[in-house]
């Protein structure tokens, strides 16, 4: 197996890394009542996707 010929130091390990970051979830609004959800999923207050009841929330 090859071998790294010299140690490769912090900052160049991390120039490397830069781009490994977390990016935030987009959030909508939901189109029957108006609650901040994740978007292309079902509102958890009102349970309703694409203008159609997907579920029925538990209060």
């Amino acid at each position: 197996m090859a071998h790294p010929k010299r140690k490769i130091s912090k900052s160049r390990r991390d120039k490397r890394r830069t781009h490994y970051k977390a990016t935030a979830s987009t959030l909508t609004t939901c189109s029957n009542c108006g609650e901040i959800k994740l978007s292309h999923r079902a509102c958890p207050s009102c349970g309703y996707y694409s203008g159609k009841s997907v579920f029925v929330p538990e209060s």
